[in-house]
């Protein structure tokens, strides 16, 4: 296996190629138009605009995906896809231009790109194995790329991809024309990535499997640390000490004083917090949250930067937008640039998304599942309704756990963490690959959240909450689905039946 990701050409083939930090890479590539493959057990709008650049993508994760590269020598003619297990021809794509020499099998065998969610047992993958691929996790090929730029790499337990598509977008709107690779959707570049042609790219430094010390960018960002992934960690000095790795391979190191974690034990050298008083280099006072929005005055190392005026609601919000200031006034983009990207930016998908209006009722798409997430997703949730001018409404939170192993670390921060809700509802645990513990499950969870809340319903299946919403959601209710998993499946049923609702009432 070679020591580093070749980029000069060499195909890439990705084994789950529509999960969404495998396709944001993959979507790089393609639009540098390296040779891009890849494999998944179902179609998406993802890999359907992968598809439009030019991947060949296989609808299975089988080893017979890996056949055309092992056997490109032999057979230079077109393959039969005629089944629709790629979108046009492989050995097509390797054919060696004519009057040049043949390369060996071995060079021309793509690299394999992983990610952590791919099981050493996976078919695909053990045959890439045999076949002598080159293997990397999807980390190994974004750190390659990050080498590659004047990098910009945003890492913290909560916060990464609202803060990376912040700082993005006011490069974006800068004229910097950066590289983007984050963690969601964001409707600015219709996508998870874009390429550009600027000096700089901006991405998420994820900690949950232990990548985040293989990125070595020219800034980087801690904004919160927390433990969030005791199937990896044992306590909070294990991800500390991840993170200290990250934070001596950074040449400029950016935290947010905010954080206990970062305050004691980092030595950043900007610091950016909501407290006027803390003595960070960028901080702010005069501020204002409502439904519309959160409004601010920005100090930078004690004098007066001007307002900020943001769309996304929140305090936590407000902390992302000040690391957003830090790192573009870092790269000397003037503050009229930088409060004018920031008041137009409106989210990245999965957080705090408004996925309809029917009935009189607000749908919420929110990918919150640790305690504190969803205390802040909650806090803006009651900031949008606590203040309009209509009669009171209801916060109703529906809430997937993720993963039995932070449910139960965390049983008791999740219990208290529901306080600005008016109605709960838990479901079961979405095992995100975990085994099923029978003796802990979403009605622990229920139980656990019913002993500090009044109303609090557990509705295990899918198909619960389908029919559950149906009987007790009424106009004016602002509904938030909150959860890492499968549960967000529910919403554009929820919307049309409410639509059905609304509309037979008009009649």
């Amino acid at each position: 296996m070679p020591n580093s990701v070749d980029l000069s050409g060499r195909p890439f083939h990705f084994i789950g190629i529509g999960g969404i930090g495998m396709s944001a890479l993959a979507y790089i590539l393609a639009k540098r138009q390296l040779p891009v493959y890849g494999s998944d057990i179902r179609a998406n709008h993802i890999t359907q605009r992968l598809q439009d650049l030019g991947a060949h993508i296989f609808w299975n994760q089988k080893a017979s995906n890996l056949d055309e590269f092992k056997n490109h020598n032999r057979d230079r003619q077109r393959p039969d896809f005629s089944t629709g297990e790629s979108g046009s021809s492989l050995a097509a794509s390797l054919a060696t231009p004519e009057g040049q020499p043949t390369p060996k099998v071995a060079d021309c065998l793509p690299q394999v790109i992983c990610s952590s969610a791919i099981d050493p047992t996976n078919e695909e993958y053990r045959a890439a194995l045999e076949l002598g691929c080159p293997i990397f996790h999807r980390s190994d090929l974004l750190a390659a790329l990050i080498q590659e730029y004047q990098s910009i790499a945003i890492a913290g337990t909560h916060g990464k991809t609202t803060t990376s598509s912040m700082v993005g977008f006011v490069l974006l709107r800068s004229g910097l024309d950066p590289t983007i690779v984050v963690g969601g959707e964001v409707k600015a570049w219709d996508g998870n990535a874009r390429l550009g042609r600027g000096k700089h790219l901006i991405a998420e430094a994820d900690e949950s499997d232990g990548s985040l010390v293989k990125f070595a960018p020219k800034i980087g960002t801690i904004v919160n640390i927390e433990l969030d992934h005791p199937d990896r960690y044992a306590n909070l000095d294990e991800v500390v000490d991840i993170f200290h790795t990250f934070a001596n391979r950074c040449e400029i190191l950016v935290g947010c004083w905010d954080c206990p974690v970062v305050r004691e034990r980092f030595d950043p050298q900007i610091r950016y917090s909501l407290d006027p008083k803390s003595g960070a280099e960028y901080t702010v006072d005069m501020v204002a949250y409502n439904a519309g929005g959160t409004t601010a005055r920005v100090w930078e190392r004690g004098k007066v930067l001007g307002n900020l005026k943001l769309g996304v609601l929140g305090k936590h919000n407000l902390s992302n937008a000040l690391a957003a200031v830090a790192i573009a006034r870092s790269l000397e983009i003037e503050f009229a640039a930088i409060a004018d990207a920031l008041a137009d930016f409106e989210g990245a998908r999965r957080r705090f998304e408004l996925r309809g209006r029917a009935n009189g009722i607000w749908f919420i798409d929110d990918y919150a599942h640790h305690p504190s997430e969803i205390q802040a997703t909650l806090a803006a949730a009651r900031l949008r309704v606590g203040t309009e001018n209509q009669s009171p409404k209801r916060v109703v939170a529906i809430f997937q756990p993720h993963r039995y192993s932070r449910t139960q670390t965390f049983l008791s921060e999740f219990a208290s963490s529901f306080g600005d809700a008016d109605v709960v509802v838990v479901s079961d645990v979405y095992g995100a690959g975990e085994s099923k513990v029978e003796a802990f499950g979403g009605e622990r969870v229920a139980r656990a959240i019913s002993e500090r809340h009044r109303q609090v319903n557990y509705w295990p299946t899918l198909d619960r909450i389908e029919t559950g919403l149906q009987e007790v959601l009424q106009p004016g209710d602002f509904v938030i689905f909150l959860g890492a998993g499968n549960l967000n499946q529910v919403i554009p049923k929820a919307v049309e039946f409410h639509r059905q609702v609304e509309f037979s009432g008009a009649l």
